[in-house]
């Protein structure tokens, strides 16, 4: 009795091995690190932001608009849970997508004002923060790279034959993209450059 028992058993891991079980977990695993590391670096952005603030605000604070743009977008963004599910959920990642553009695009408008304030350029703490900010576009955009080509895989594997009927045996479904409404825009960094002399008037 006890031989039959292991005998299946080493055959259930034969068939299950053969048809993708741990491929499909494997992936599954890639994507929850990418997925960490996405919020790890949009993490990183959200907390410079109000020290930019404050820095912007320091030499700048008639922009209350654009300030208040800023701040706005960075709470809402806190007021969704960006748990290692929310890649499970397409409506909760699809919001929380569209916030994290949303403060793509206040931060744009709030470095843009400042090139109305020579002195805020050239302030040391400033001009720190606008490189901290810069390198953490970039490493969203390898880490949003990296999460894309993760899912992919674990899609494919989870549609593709054999290994489709396992994922139906076990649970496994496809998972949503990185998907947003201006994605050709934000998957470039904002090009940040306080160096360009302007055009003195004539």
């Amino acid at each position: 009795m006890r031989n039959r028992q292991l005998v299946a058993t080493i055959l259930c891991v034969l068939v299950l091995s053969g048809c993708g079980y741990n491929t499909l977990q494997s992936t599954d695993e890639q994507i929850k690190a990418s997925w960490a590391e996405v919020l790890n670096q949009y993490k990183r952005r959200t907390d410079l932001i109000p020290n930019l603030v404050n820095t912007v605000k320091g030499f700048a604070a008639q922009e209350k608009d654009v300030l208040l743009g800023v701040t706005n977008a960075r709470s809402k963004i806190g007021s969704i849970q960006a748990t290692p599910e929310l890649v499970n959920d397409p409506e909760t990642l699809t919001k929380f997508q569209n916030a994290q553009s949303e403060l793509s695009s206040s931060l744009s408008r709030l470095l843009a004002v400042v090139e109305n304030y020579p002195e805020l350029k050239s302030d040391a703490n400033f001009r720190d923060l606008q490189a901290q900010l810069e390198g953490t576009e970039n490493r969203i955009t390898v880490a949003r790279n990296r999460y894309i080509k993760a899912v992919q895989e674990y899609n494919t594997i989870v549609r593709s034959f054999p290994s489709n009927l396992t994922a139906m045996l076990f649970g496994f479904q496809t998972k949503p993209g990185f998907t947003v409404e201006n994605e050709d825009e934000i998957s470039i960094a904002p090009k940040i450059d306080f160096d360009t002399p302007r055009l003195k008037d004539k």
